[in-house]
């Protein structure tokens, strides 16, 4: 079990390195100096400064990965979820559409706020599709078979400079 005395030694230790490292790093005084709060200059962390820079790179490379892993999941799901959609539309149909209305961002609104989701319906083509509530709001998955619903009944018209 440990006690407060088990962290008592390497505190102790801490607080009297510390402050030698730091007179060290300042040239320590001679015999007849003495140097106070005001005079001492901070220890330089020159060295510390390359180890956290290749730290946050590998955080960012390393989220990226993740990130591009969950959306191949992702795709590879909504692939085998809808392999056969309404009217015979392909996926890579409505991805172009998609691409072109919101550069495939599900929760894309538009500038007025009229449009909204991957496809950007409004609430009204939303509703006559058989959406309930804010498209944008609606998962990746429902606003593709909503997508591939208004594309069997109406074609690409209801996109008229995406489809």
């Amino acid at each position: 079990m440990l006690t407060k005395r088990t962290y008592f030694i390497p505190a102790l230790i801490a607080c009297i390195a510390f402050p030698a490292a730091a007179l060290a790093a300042t040239g320590g005084a001679g015999d007849n100096e003495r140097i106070g709060v005001a005079d001492a200059t901070p220890a330089k962390l020159a060295a510390l400064q390359r180890p956290v820079v290749s730290f946050h790179k590998t955080i960012r490379v390393t989220v990226a990965h993740i990130e591009a892993a969950r959306k191949a999941r992702a795709r590879r799901e909504r692939h085998k979820l809808y392999a056969t959609l309404p009217g015979g539309v392909t996926l890579s149909t409505l991805d172009a559409i998609a691409s072109c209305e919101s550069g495939g961002d599900p929760t894309a609104v538009s500038s007025d706020g009229s449009y909204r989701g991957k496809y950007q319906f409004d609430y009204g083509t939303w509703e006559s599709m058989g959406g309930t509530g804010d498209p944008a709001a609606a998962t990746e998955s429902e606003q593709d078979y909503r997508a591939a619903l208004l594309y069997a009944a109406a074609g690409s018209s209801p996109w008229p400079v995406c489809g």
